[in-house]
């Protein structure tokens, strides 16, 4: 009989010890130490994923282009072109965001044409299944479900089975009953992901795990997690209706596209123009809108910064940032005090991007640095002008990439001017229709608002 033994783990990092800690030598964290109890040599670790024979290149059969359409575009475009089969998918997201509702509609639609279906809930009942699914379709769907968390059972009905897509839902409700440990504890974690995986690559079928998020956005359980599958997407979005779905992690495609998704009552509707949805309701001539384009992966999005500027109550003006980094922000407040002259360090300043969108490249510099002017000058820009560009520290304007795609999305929605960096002129010499302003540096960003 297989001998017990204690170990502490973090439930962070996964770092093992085999005494209690104050601090995890590996994530730096306090008091993430707990106390598990294990079985000395488990059964699912003497199995391999290939039956443990080198293989020759030539050897090898490969699937090239045989991905599977999820029947929803913006899914497809964040998985790299559809659904890879053999490929392991993992899902994070805030409790509530639509994460079950999105897989579920996936499942459905790949039901209707032919794709056999095997949804495994740890948390809802068959009946909340149906009960949801039935909400989503309009016409009747025929998945299986199965409303179980035991590892080895889900094991036998999926060599049973032989399916098409795996859902699990969720990861942490998944338990080895040969560990004896919590479900949801870092131990379970990993064996019942080693064992999800070793199921998916000795198949065709590709399996989306989904997996509960920490406090601090990240998902729950051992950073081991995430190198274990091929992708990870996250599920962001605010308290309101739309939803955008991120790849952070993709063996298949690109880590940097997104798919946007507005949740109504019958399920995630798709929005195929994302730059319409940001920009929709902006008011026509309103000091401290600026609209910019941002690129998010191939695709271009319009969005729109807004900034408010007002006397400081207190000694200490705030900073309030909603989108943008809060850094970048303070840098180019100084670069506008510095080289335009303005006086902003009595002032509080707001800034938001609408639409909960979270813009990390620089290139949406100048459109900030325009709302802060704007918003303090209390002189609009003209609404139908929309700005990029990069700032530098010396107050000069940066060239960015892909501008092309940027300036045809706006021209697309009906903008007749732009205003770009000088260095990226050069580039948009094939564009018509669009009236195209180069600037090199601040302090001709201010003649737009004198």
């Amino acid at each position: 009989m297989a001998k017990n033994k204690t170990k502490f783990v973090c439930q962070e990092c996964g770092y093992e010890s085999a005494k209690w800690l104050g601090k995890c030598p590996g994530c730096d964290l306090w008091n993430t130490f707990i106390e598990e109890a294990t079985v000395k040599g488990s059964s699912n670790q003497k199995k391999g994923i290939s039956g443990g024979k080198p293989l020759s290149l030539g050897e090898i059969e490969t699937s090239k282009g045989n991905r599977i359409d999820s029947g929803m575009s913006e899914f497809n475009r964040v998985l790299g072109g559809g659904i890879v089969p053999g490929s392991l998918v993992l899902v994070g997201g805030d409790p509530g965001i639509g994460k079950s509702t999105l897989l579920m509609q996936v499942s459905g639609i790949l039901s209707m044409v032919g794709k056999t279906i095997l949804y495994v809930s740890g948390e809802e009942s068959p009946s909340q299944l149906k009960l949801r699914a039935e909400r989503l379709f309009h016409e009747n769907v025929n998945f299986k479900v199965l409303a179980e968390t035991s590892i080895d059972i889900i094991s036998q009905w999926v060599i049973e089975l032989q399916p098409d897509i795996l859902v699990i839902d969720s990861i942490q409700t998944v338990y080895n009953s040969e560990i004896i440990s919590t479900p949801g504890s870092v131990s379970q974690v990993k064996d019942v992901t080693s064992t999800i995986m070793r199921l998916t690559k000795n198949s065709s079928m590709a399996t989306f795990i989904i997996g509960h998020v920490t406090k601090q956005g990240a998902i729950a359980g051992p950073r081991i997690l995430e190198h274990m599958v091929d992708t990870v997407l996250y599920f962001e979005g605010d308290k309101g209706i739309y939803r955008i779905l991120r790849a952070v992690k993709n063996r298949f495609g690109s880590t940097n596209e997104i798919g946007v998704f507005e949740m109504r009552e019958n399920g995630l509707n798709e929005i195929l123009n994302p730059s319409e949805i940001f920009i929709r309701g902006s008011l026509k001539d309103a000091a401290g809108t600026v609209i910019t384009a941002s690129v998010e992966g191939t695709r271009p999005l319009l969005v729109e910064i807004q900034a408010l500027i007002s006397y400081t109550s207190f000694g200490q003006p705030r900073r309030v940032t909603t989108g943008v980094d809060y850094n970048r922000t303070s840098m180019l407040m100084a670069v506008l005090e510095k080289k335009a002259g303005l006086q902003l360090q009595s002032f509080d300043a707001y800034i938001n991007v609408i639409g909960g969108l979270q813009l990390r490249e620089t290139a949406v510099d100048l459109a900030v640095l325009c709302a802060v002017a704007s918003s303090f000058k209390d002189k609009p820009m003209d609404s139908k002008t929309f700005v990029i560009g990069e700032v530098g520290l010396t107050g000069e304007i940066r060239g960015i990439s892909q501008i092309e795609a940027r300036i045809n999305e706006g021209k697309k929605l009906g903008f007749n001017k732009v205003i770009i960096p000088q260095a990226s002129l050069s580039l948009t010499k094939n564009i018509k229709g669009i009236d195209i302003i180069g600037i090199s540096s601040v302090g001709e960003v201010m003649d737009f608002f004198r």
